[in-house]
């Protein structure tokens, strides 16, 4: 069985993982080596980075180590089902990514403001962002207590769903942290590293958290400004 620093030091580099994805596409754009070759491999990698790994550390660590002594049966049903959830997770995840290959200007079920830009539906590195952050939130603890287990179970499920959902999710592409105030913004990035190293376990969670529920709030206020229309108008 592995060490729970073992399952955090997994978390830990999937985190270190999304800023580096984030960089990479922006860094073949301003160097103009962009290539159809470049966006396959990178959709690999990201399968691997964010989808394969992500998968495995939710079901070894949400899973493998549930204690329920004279309830094996119970125990094994848990476990096969969390391995269905997570092989899910993988499925949802490899079907955002080829959506998002094919899709050219796509529109989400519930339309922001014109002067955002939005994912339609949740990226996979945010998704695998979210396990990663519960993981380190409890430093690689695994669980063994059942209906601990049965949440994890659901929240894997529900990133699952996002990801392939139709739901808008903020991409933060219109952010330009180069044209203006450089100074300041070397003092804010400087602070933000500083409380994300000093409290990593609660800033990151709830960094993953925030974005999770963001495009469930947006797709909730959508849904209840729709149904407020036709009072509104009689």
């Amino acid at each position: 069985m592995l060490a729970p620093q073992h399952f955090n030091y997994a978390a830990l580099a999937i985190g270190f993982a999304i800023p580096f994805d984030a960089l990479d596409g922006r860094i073949a754009r301003m160097t103009n080596t962009t290539s159809e070759f470049g966006k396959e491999l990178d959709s690999l990698a990201d399968v691997i980075t964010f989808g394969v790994a992500p998968s495995i550390l939710a079901f070894s660590w949400g899973f493998r180590s549930l204690a329920l002594e004279g309830y094996s049966d119970i125990r094994q049903r848990l476990v096969q089902l969390g391995a269905f959830i997570c092989f899910l997770f993988l499925i949802c995840g490899s079907a955002r990514l080829a959506r998002f290959n094919i899709s050219h200007n796509p529109v989400a079920l519930n339309p922001g403001r014109g002067d955002r830009k939005y994912f339609v539906g949740m990226p996979i590195p945010a998704s695998a962002g979210m396990i990663a952050a519960v993981v380190h939130f409890f430093r690689g603890e695994p669980l063994a207590v059942w209906w601990m287990s049965v949440l994890w179970m659901g929240l894997v499920g529900l990133i699952g769903f996002l990801m392939v959902s139709t739901w808008r999710f903020w991409s933060g592409k219109e952010i330009n942290l180069f044209n203006r105030h450089p100074f300041r913004l070397l003092i804010l990035l400087g602070a933000f590293v500083y409380a994300l190293v000093v409290f990593s376990q609660v800033l990151l969670l709830l960094m993953a958290a925030f974005y999770t529920c963001s495009g469930i709030f947006s797709r909730a206020a959508y849904s209840w400004s729709r149904g407020r229309k036709p009072a509104n108008a009689a």
